[in-house]
């Protein structure tokens, strides 16, 4: 029988490099979470994950490397420039505010790992709390696009600027919100949804 060509053999040997790399980030990814960033060892990720602990540095690198490969993955997925377009369309405060709390609860759902990741590594690790600065800088800037828009319908309160609208929307509906009913109250995110929203509504009136 005929040997592989060269170049077949070597493009197995990446597949199966990339598939390592990527097992492993995933299990390391699952540890922080559940034990938190600080507690976990290199050597648990690799017993976890089912290689040698040099493989686990051959492929990823440090502890700190692992972390940063996921953090920078996760603000790379996270952060979009159009969240709010569709609020953009919507004529009056209710549903502008209904618009908001499942397009928020979406992207929150959504990255909820990665959240949970920050929230377990920030206070060891400066990386994680840059990249925790930056989500949360765009996320705000995003905010303040749609409160700009709220001002323009004449949709709040007259007594509300710019910066009053914008944190309101951020205290509604920002990462800090949905993680407070729903990791540490229990509530489900359908649940959550729906008194976001009314909250948004109420504050924004007054």
């Amino acid at each position: 029988m005929a040997e592989a060509a060269p170049n077949y053999r070597s493009a197995r040997r990446e597949q199966g490099a990339a598939q390592t790399r990527q097992d492993i980030l995933d299990t390391a990814r699952r540890l922080f979470i559940a034990e938190g960033y600080a507690q976990v060892t290199m050597s648990q990720i690799a017993e976890a994950a089912g290689v040698a602990t040099k493989t686990l540095y051959a492929s990823v690198g440090t502890k700190t490397q692992v972390l940063h490969a996921l953090l920078a993955a996760d603000a790379d997925a996270s952060v979009t420039t159009d969240l709010f377009d569709e609020m953009r369309k919507c004529e009056d405060l209710t549903s502008a505010a209904a618009c908001l709390a499942r397009l928020a609860r979406t992207s929150s759902e959504r990255y909820a790992p990665s959240i949970d990741l920050l929230y377990s590594s920030m206070a060891s690790d400066d990386k994680a709390r840059q990249v925790w600065d930056y989500i949360v800088a765009h996320c705000r800037r995003v905010f303040r696009e749609a409160a700009g828009h709220l001002l323009a319908m004449g949709a709040v309160a007259p007594a509300l600027d710019i910066d009053n609208v914008a944190d309101r929307l951020w205290f509604c509906f920002g990462l800090a919100a949905w993680r407070s009913l729903v990791v540490d109250c229990g509530w489900s995110y359908d649940a959550a949804e729906p008194l976001l929203a009314a909250q948004a509504v109420t504050l924004l009136q007054g």
